[in-house]
């Protein structure tokens, strides 16, 4: 079976295409997708919208009216027919993610996860933000969290590239180093 991140990649690719005609929709279907994609990763959404018993159109129609008081776009709401048709709408969540993934791309911009061992002030994260933004050539957008497991040290991953200076990594390479 495919990974849902293979299968999930084409509709994101799709909506933000659709999305990038108009640039103040872009922002609007990006949130809009994650409120959508928020009402699928709920356990009670999931099992509601799996009973067989419902047809396509009740399914779309649940989702639609779980959304009430949110203007769906005219992409999103082919999108969700379209996933409810081909059964696929719980990877909605993947979906989301692979279009913000897509949103950030155009924009030059990337997510940076930032650990660290202590709360950082936002003093902190800015500088460690502005290096960074130099040395990745990008502007990015800082997701702290705090991980005492780490000791000391921050670890930051942007994409696919980690860089961990913390001490719990440290003591990790001088124990691979006693050990060869």
């Amino acid at each position: 079976m495919a990974e849902n991140s293979t299968v999930a990649r084409p509709y994101a690719q799709a909506l933000y295409s659709a999305a990038m005609v108009s640039l103040p929709g872009l922002q609007v279907t990006a949130d809009n997708i994650k409120l959508l994609a928020g009402l699928l990763e709920m356990p009670y959404a999931r099992q509601v919208l799996a009973d067989p018993r419902l047809t396509d159109q009740q399914r779309c129609d649940l989702v639609k009216d779980a959304l009430k008081g949110v203007t769906l776009d005219v992409h999103l709401t082919n999108l969700i027919a379209l996933l409810v048709e081909n059964d696929r709408l719980l990877l909605m969540p993947e979906i989301a993610e692979q279009f913000q993934t897509l949103k950030d791309q155009g924009e030059g911009v990337a997510q940076a996860e930032i650990a660290s061992a202590f709360p950082l002030s936002d003093e902190q994260v800015s500088k460690l933000v502005k290096m960074l933004e130099s040395k990745f050539k990008l502007k990015l957008k800082p997701h702290v969290t705090v991980n005492h497991s780490l000791i000391g040290g921050v670890r930051v991953v942007v994409g696919d590239y980690v860089l961990d200076t913390s001490v719990q990594a440290q003591l990790n390479r001088l124990r691979d180093a006693l050990v060869a």
